[in-house]
């Protein structure tokens, strides 16, 4: 980073990317999301008097380690806290995959606060744009997914105005698409009617109850799922979880060839999870699927903006597997994505 001016509202807005980036505790990053929210609808000379009077921390989400970075970035200063982040977090996250990561056009996989994410819709496009993405699918959870806040079709809805919403207002160059992440269900069926399924640009299909299911079960369910119209990403297949402070948990055990023959004879793709705590599928079944002749989604299943940079850890990943770009559907242009979504 240069020390070329930089403004409160960004310099507060780049310190909370790289603490979710660093997957730092959730309560840091609020702290300088909320005082950005704070000074954002200020006029210059508003902001300027509470600077001059030192009355910034009397405003509301505002502390005194916000309350300085935004008088240093007032002065035209690069704030302390963001210089030390920019050296301790800035650069890769992973050190392969660096080519495959530039040919990767947008993620098909991210959450908002409409369902267990952390932010708002449109910050979670302003940051796909920063991050030089074309799309973004929008994919918040399906209703049986109460404990993640999911979305029921009348919710579902009116999400979708509010992407049209942002979109008019993003202009050219970049989309928010209509996405969810729907549950499959235990008899392999989507949890969300067909006809709200057919309003959606992408839908991403993944287990996320009764994980430790008979592997017979759990084969019939996943293969019923993947071949259900809509399924157009199997996501996050084995569910597991290898690290982080959610603990640890063993994958689903399923007959992975018949899971991944069913995705390629329905064009499903399989999700490359790029989230560190899950590095799903695990290598012997990403192997297995590449030798198949699966198509993947390389997808950062981002909780919040900061962690849409983690699809640096998937792209190297994949380049570690040898799978072509050709195959990772989200190095398509919009337009051949799509059309290959709702064929």
């Amino acid at each position: 980073m240069t020390g070329d001016p930089i403004s409160p509202v960004a310099a507060l807005r780049r310190i909370a990317f790289l603490l979710e980036r660093a997957r730092e505790d959730t309560y840091k990053v609020k702290a300088f999301r909320s005082a950005a929210a704070t000074i954002l609808p200020l006029t210059e000379d508003e902001l300027s008097g509470h600077v001059a009077d030192g009355t910034l921390t009397d405003l509301p989400g505002i502390g005194a380690s916000s309350g300085t970075v935004i008088t240093q970035a007032w002065r035209g200063e690069v704030p302390e806290r963001l210089a030390a982040l920019e050296k301790q977090y800035a650069g890769p996250l992973a050190a392969g995959g660096r080519e495959l990561r530039s040919a990767l056009r947008g993620d098909l996989h991210s959450h908002s606060d409409w369902s267990d994410g952390g932010s708002p819709i449109e910050e979670m496009a302003f940051t796909a744009i920063e991050l030089g993405h074309d799309y973004l699918v929008l994919t918040d959870h399906s209703p049986r997914l109460k404990v993640a806040r999911g979305l029921s079709a009348e919710r579902l809805g009116r999400q979708l105005g509010v992407i049209d919403a942002v979109n008019t207002h993003l202009g050219d160059g970049f989309r928010l698409l209509k996405g969810i992440e729907v549950d499959i269900l235990d008899d392999g069926s989507l949890d969300q009617s067909d006809e709200m399924l057919a309003r959606l640009d992408v839908r991403v299909a993944s287990v996320h109850s009764k994980l430790a299911m008979d592997p017979a079960a759990m084969t019939r369910r996943m293969v019923a799922a993947v071949g259900q119209p809509f399924t157009n990403v199997l996501g996050h297949c084995t569910g597991r979880l290898v690290t982080g402070n959610r603990g640890t948990r063993p994958g689903s055990q399923f007959d992975a060839r018949a899971v991944f023959e069913a995705c390629v004879a329905h064009d499903v793709a399989v999700e490359i999870n790029s989230r560190p705590e899950r590095r799903d599928p695990p290598t012997k079944l990403l192997e297995l699927a590449r030798d198949l002749g699966c198509l993947f989604s390389i997808d950062s299943d981002a909780h919040a903006p900061g962690q849409l940079d983690m699809l640096d850890y998937g792209c190297e990943r994949a380049e570690a597997a040898g799978i072509e770009p050709e195959r990772i559907v989200n190095t398509w242009p919009a337009d051949r994505l799509l059309a290959w979504a709702n064929r």
